[in-house]
């Protein structure tokens, strides 16, 4: 009996080995989507109240909780019944994050919102509603990441037993939405933890000075994260367009592949958005 017991436990820490040696070949291949995905969400989580900006930073990680829990079995069913499903869902959302990153700079440059002047209940409505809006297109962005982190993660064991499989693609996807959010929620509280250092030390001496640099340096990590939230957009969807759509493996192979990728991000981002907006005129036009 006894002999039965530690036979299993033997098993578990075998088991536990060859999961851990599988996660970290895992985490290294995601570790660039990951690194996207940061940028992304950090942006995306930031521009809010102070007094918002945990709340919606839990409501997003939530939604990427509940992303995940959707995306890891499906992912894990399809690769055995249907796997060329896959690369089907990976190129819609490749278009979807194309759309989203030339659409904000299409937005930047020609559709910038004047200042208007309306009544403060109308301000506190309009701020309500973009916030939840935001955090919709938060946690559906989120989702288009979180398939090609599940997708690169399942690909690096797809040669291992099914049970290591499934629980090494599930560390990756809890490690991805704590390590990410946990990142996010300490870079947009940087200016509240300046200001009580400010003012715990009394405005002198080293802690003072941190605290005003932590204050200071807030926006303009939040604008680079901006920016290169928006190019790891088009990036990640020129990536997955790069590896599977057979025939851009043969366009410009000798180009740097990140300008490859950042330029079918772009091209097809720049599509959509054209498209979409002639779409809009047209169907006004005919109903007019």
């Amino acid at each position: 009996m006894a002999s039965g017991f530690f036979a299993i436990l033997d098993d578990i820490g075998a088991l536990m080995d060859d999961v851990a040696v599988t996660a970290k070949v895992a985490a290294k291949k995601t570790a660039g989507i990951l690194g996207d995905d940061l940028a992304v969400n950090a942006e995306k989580s930031t521009g809010f109240l102070s007094s918002r900006e945990l709340p919606v930073l839990w409501a997003i990680t939530k939604g990427s909780l509940v992303n995940k829990i959707i995306i890891v079995p499906i992912a894990l069913l399809l690769n055995v019944f249907f796997p060329v499903a896959i690369k089907v869902i990976l190129v819609l959302g490749g278009l979807y994050l194309a759309y989203e990153g030339v659409e904000k700079i299409v937005e930047y440059f020609f559709h910038r919102p004047k200042p208007s002047y309306v009544e403060a209940k109308e301000v506190i409505e309009e701020g309500e509603t973009a916030e939840k809006t935001k955090i919709r297109s938060a946690i559906t962005t989120d989702f288009i990441l979180s398939i090609e982190i599940v997708i690169i993660a399942l690909g690096s064991v797809l040669d291992e037993k099914l049970v290591i499989q499934i629980i090494t693609v599930s560390v990756i996807a809890l490690l991805a939405t704590i390590g990410v959010y946990g990142i996010v929620a300490l870079i947009v509280r940087m200016d509240d933890a300046g200001y009580r250092l400010v003012k715990a030390s009394g405005d002198k001496g080293i802690f003072s000075t941190i605290g005003k640099i932590l204050v200071k340096s807030l926006p303009v990590i939040i604008k680079i994260l901006s920016i290169v939230g928006t190019v790891a957009l088009i990036l990640v969807s020129g990536g997955i367009f790069a590896h599977n759509i057979a025939f851009m493996h043969h366009i410009f192979p000798s180009f740097p592949s990140i300008l490859r990728e950042f330029a079918f991000g772009l091209i097809a981002g720049l599509v959509l958005v054209l498209g979409l907006n002639l779409s809009k005129k047209l169907v006004a036009v005919i109903k007019a």
